[in-house]
């Protein structure tokens, strides 16, 4: 009786795992349908106009020895994407999933501007 009730218990845990793992893979397919890159050097972004499809996910490279991040900088809008501080060799990805266009900054270093259009 215990031992059954034992492999019912791991069954229905192993079970629940495996639904978890399998649908955040599902949605990870789903939610970035293409890639893109941005890097950061010279205190810049290159590209600073970068135009994708939506699901598209952007991947920022910091290839400066400085520290920078990634802010949207939309006004009248919600914060959207907010990286941490990029040390170099740092990288940080955000998916664009709606049409529209999208400004940042460095809040860091606020003349480094760019913006993703999504289309």
């Amino acid at each position: 009786m215990i031992n059954s009730l034992v492999r019912r218990t791991l069954a229905a845990a192993t079970g629940t795992a495996l639904l978890a793992v399998a649908t955040g893979a599902i949605a990870q397919q789903v939610a970035a349908v293409g890639s893109a890159e941005i890097s950061i050097e010279n205190f810049s972004f290159a590209p600073t106009a970068l135009t994708v499809a939506p699901g598209t996910a952007v991947t920022w490279v910091n290839n400066d020895e400085e520290p920078h991040n990634i802010v949207n900088a939309d006004p009248g809008q919600p914060r959207l994407f907010r990286s941490q501080g990029l040390d170099g060799g740092d990288k940080y990805t955000f998916v664009f999933d709606k049409p529209g266009t999208y400004d940042y900054v460095c809040s860091v270093h606020p003349h480094m501007h760019g913006t993703i259009v999504v289309k």
